[in-house]
């Protein structure tokens, strides 16, 4: 599996309304919530803060300024992606970022393929294609993928286990719930999956893929709003250095 997170200072340029994060007093008029001004996260080993833009009069004038994409494959998401996983926005995003993602429980997964994550990224995330989630159970871009949510690969059960495992699940009960035959969860992370927004099916495939390999429902959550509505309230991007980036047309 490719990792396309940023790791050094030098891989990432912060644009739009974020910086990377100084001791400068700066007035902010545009705050992300009535009791949040900017959050500060670790993206590749840099403090970057999330704010909005503060120009009140400031327009997209990108790809995601546009209305319609030729669909399929560009059609609406459904709210709710999958029996199970909830659906957050971004105030639900900042607070994961804040207990989550900040005491290492939790990931952001950026499920784009590696040319649409090269154009822009939210602070925080890992960039880990969907493609990697279907590639097939015993591929190794998906074992590589599900190690890195935390997952731990298990020796074959032996019958008696395997049983006992099956009926102690119905129940919940000794986290058999958590286990299938060739993965133990019972220790992967919170996990939120976003794409390119509600006209973009990435992470839900994303989402499907991974609780057909048996990933605990209630440990996902799917941030439906994605880049477009990122961009839309002007917050904090972060753009990998790169040769090549899909175009948005």
């Amino acid at each position: 599996m490719k990792l396309f997170f940023a790791k050094t200072s030098a891989l990432a340029l912060i644009v739009s309304a974020g910086f990377l994060v100084n001791t400068s007093a700066v007035a902010v008029d545009v705050k992300l919530t009535d009791y949040l001004a900017y959050l500060d996260v670790d993206h590749g080993g840099e403090q970057v803060r999330i704010q909005r833009i503060q120009d009140e009069d400031h327009k997209l004038n990108d790809g995601f300024a546009k209305t319609s994409r030729k669909g399929p494959p560009f059609c609406i998401q459904p709210m709710k992606v999958a029996p199970g996983v909830i659906t957050v926005g971004e105030a639900e995003i900042f607070r994961f970022m804040e207990r989550e993602l900040a005491t290492d429980k939790g990931m952001i997964v950026d499920a784009r393929t590696p040319s649409w994550y090269k154009k822009g990224t939210i602070p925080g995330s890992v960039n880990i294609p969907f493609t990697e989630f279907v590639a097939g159970e015993d591929s190794s871009e998906t074992i590589q993928a599900l190690e890195q949510l935390g997952a731990v690969r298990r020796d074959q059960p032996g019958w008696v286990t395997s049983s006992f495992e099956t009926l102690m699940a119905k129940f919940g009960w000794f986290g058999a719930d958590q286990k299938t035959e060739k993965w133990d969860f019972s220790n992967a992370r919170q996990v939120v999956f976003w794409c390119n927004g509600p006209w973009c099916g990435q992470s839900p495939r994303a989402i499907k893929g991974l609780l057909e390999l048996g990933f605990p429902a209630e440990k996902i959550a799917y941030y439906r709003g994605g880049m477009q509505m990122w961009k839309v309230l002007g917050l904090t991007i972060v753009v990998p250095e790169s040769a090549e980036a899909v175009a948005l047309k």
